[in-house]
């Protein structure tokens, strides 16, 4: 992940936020790895929320092992993506979705419990990296102390490059050129991007 450029995010053939029938996506894991392969991605990542069930079934060169965890750190309600991770670890497994419901629904996973600073802890103990998701839309009163705050507990990276504009454009409490700053500020951060895509045809 580390050897991707900020040119590799900008020239559309990367995308590291994807979700599937996993989650809450309207397409097929498969069928968005064979789509990406035919439009000549260079990877991708899907990242269904609290779930690696995808990746245990499918592997190949472009795909990046992924998941969006849902998770409270303070008064701040986030989306921590973890990339890299070997799914099968143990550690990961009681950060992992019970139900489907866990999955997919808005309302329910606002009831998570995961602990933070344990659950970037253990995607560590399985090889990947944490990197704090569209970070523009979370209800803080400093985006730089919150991200400040998560890279003390060992987060190693931001989403830079997000649709904002398209999606979330409502529930936006930062800006992207906010986002930008604070990553530029703290150079090991590593910058990813991604679409945040739940459609049915993968573009």
């Amino acid at each position: 992940m580390k050897d991707l450029t900020e040119q590799d995010f900008l020239s559309g053939k990367v995308d590291l936020h994807i979700h599937s029938t996993f989650s809450d996506g309207k397409a097929d894991f498969k069928d968005i790895l064979e789509s990406a392969k035919k439009k000549g991605y260079k990877k991708i990542a899907i990242t269904d929320h609290n779930t690696v069930e995808g990746h245990k079934r499918y592997k190949d060169d472009i795909l990046i092992t992924g998941v969006e965890f849902d998770c409270w750190f303070g008064y701040v309600f986030i989306h921590l993506l973890a990339y890299n991770i070997d799914v099968n670890h143990p550690a990961l497994e009681p950060f992992m979705a019970k139900t489907k419901a866990e999955t997919e629904g808005d309302l329910i996973r606002l009831f998570s419990k995961r602990n933070v600073p344990d659950l970037i802890k253990a995607i560590h103990e399985a090889g990947g990296v944490a990197v704090l998701a569209h970070p523009a839309c979370y209800w803080a009163l400093s985006l730089e102390k919150l991200v400040k705050d998560l890279m003390k507990h060992g987060l190693d990276g931001i989403e830079v490059f997000y649709p904002y504009p398209r999606f979330r454009k409502i529930v936006k409490f930062h800006s992207s050129k906010d986002v930008m700053k604070i990553a530029n500020k703290y150079p090991q951060l590593i910058k990813t991007g991604g679409t945040d895509f739940h459609q049915e045809n993968f573009l």
